[in-house]
């Protein structure tokens, strides 16, 4: 036990800083491929006034 962290400490964090660090990279592609919503050769289109992009 080095600083009060112990092997059950280490067993669960890994895990979920391996989850954070996923979910944080997911969002940040989701933020980037906004830039293409809707433009694309084969589903692209002009959206009308107010409608809402295809996805998020």
């Amino acid at each position: 036990m080095v600083f009060g962290i112990t092997k059950q400490y280490v067993l669960v964090f890994i895990p979920l800083a391996g989850f954070g660090f996923g979910w944080f990279l997911d969002c940040k592609e989701t933020e980037r491929m906004t830039m293409f919503r809707d433009k694309s050769a084969l589903y692209g289109r002009i959206l009308k006034e107010g409608e809402k992009p295809s996805w998020p």
